[in-house]
């Protein structure tokens, strides 16, 4: 097992996730080569320092071109706010470094189509970050697709649902103000991609997206919300498959309400992240009076979960997602060969989310392009 040293630019919320990943992902999964944690930069040279002292990096740097600048870094994770994104790939790839960039790819779509162009002229290994995909229950629902387990796809309908700007009594904040930094910027990404990997390609689409509270508290009185609190997408697949998709931030009782349905002319799927250990799974034959949904909950027969437990139904978490991509990102590094979702695939979510905006402003449905 060989070394390879790791540079993560941000240490917040899924910098620490990333670091904790890292770290374990080699006992977990044996992988062929093995994390060593050289250098973390952040905003500041202060804040680096301190992530440094609680995750076990060797180096904090005073900011992250020093970071890439570092013999010592084979590899970059970038977990800093998306406005950065674009510059501290395109410097990784120049300096012959893979790269592991979180989602969205960049802070616009032109950003993603720069991104791309720098991986691919690098010829390197480059991933996003969609953790949720990596479920094992998700991924065992791939399976069933591509295995024709509930017949020809019919509909689907996938959201993203959560409830932290609800209460329109709390505050303004950096999530209220910038496009990039709205619902369609912050949690759209998540489910387009889970749409796209789920259905493929959609041909068209139709969206509304609105602002619920258009104004928050502020230190100085109320504060004009800039941005988008929820949306709603009508689709039609490649295939020609309908679909719907809708996205909120202000979904009241919704903590991490990833959820999908999917009717075939054999059977139906059911998934919700809020319950992310179980498969709901209809299958369309036998007696009309034993037909039901069963739930299937997820154990070492399902991807990856053996890695994890040993014991069916004792459960996955948040943290073992964020594993699994380290796992893939390193067998990319290793083997040379790209691991799904490449930048190309998160280049394919800001397509369809640009389309998105377009749809809203004129009412009119869209051809999503290719990316």
């Amino acid at each position: 097992m060989a070394d390879i040293g790791i540079g993560l630019v941000g240490g917040g919320y899924m910098g620490k996730a990333h670091a904790v990943a890292l770290s374990a992902v080699a006992a977990v999964f044996g992988t062929e080569l093995r994390p060593r944690l050289e250098v973390i930069a952040a905003g500041s040279a202060q804040s680096a320092e301190r992530y440094r002292a609680a995750y076990g990096f060797a180096r904090a740097a005073a900011d992250w071109q020093d970071l890439i600048a570092d013999p010592k870094v084979q590899a970059v994770v970038i977990a800093s706010p998306q406005s950065t994104h674009r510059a501290i790939a395109e410097a990784a790839f120049a300096a012959g470094k893979p790269v592991f960039c979180e989602k969205p790819l960049g802070a616009s779509l032109e950003d993603a189509r720069a991104m791309v162009a720098a991986a691919e002229a690098s010829g390197l290994p480059n991933m996003i970050g969609f953790n949720y995909v990596r479920t094992p229950a998700t991924q065992f629902v791939r399976q069933l697709l591509a295995e024709g387990a509930i017949g020809t796809v019919t509909w689907f309908r996938a959201e993203h649902t959560e409830d932290f700007l609800a209460d329109p009594s709390e505050p303004a904040t950096w999530r209220t103000s910038g496009r990039a930094t709205g619902c369609m910027g912050d949690l759209a990404p998540h489910p387009i991609n889970l749409t796209l990997a789920l259905m493929g390609d959609v041909a068209e689409l139709s969206a509304r997206i609105e602002t619920v509270h258009a104004n928050r508290p502020g230190p100085g009185g109320p504060v004009a919300v800039t941005n988008d609190d929820h949306a709603q997408m009508m689709l039609r697949f490649a295939s020609g498959v309908m679909g719907h998709l809708y996205i909120s931030r202000t979904a009241t009782g919704r903590k991490m309400g990833y959820a999908y349905e999917i009717h075939g002319t054999k059977g139906a799927i059911r998934f919700d992240q809020e319950d992310q250990n179980a498969v709901h799974l209809y299958r369309a034959d036998g007696p009309q009076a034993t037909r039901g949904f069963a739930r299937i909950l997820t154990g070492p027969a399902h991807p990856d979960y053996g890695a994890f437990c040993q014991g069916p139904g004792h459960g996955t978490g948040y943290q073992d997602q964020i594993i699994i991509e380290a796992r893939d990102f390193l067998q990319a590094i290793a083997t040379g060969q790209p691991v799904w979702p490449t930048f190309r695939d998160g280049l394919a979510v800001a397509q369809i989310i640009e389309t998105a905006f377009l749809s809203a402003a004129d009412g009119r449905w869209h051809p999503v392009p290719k990316p």
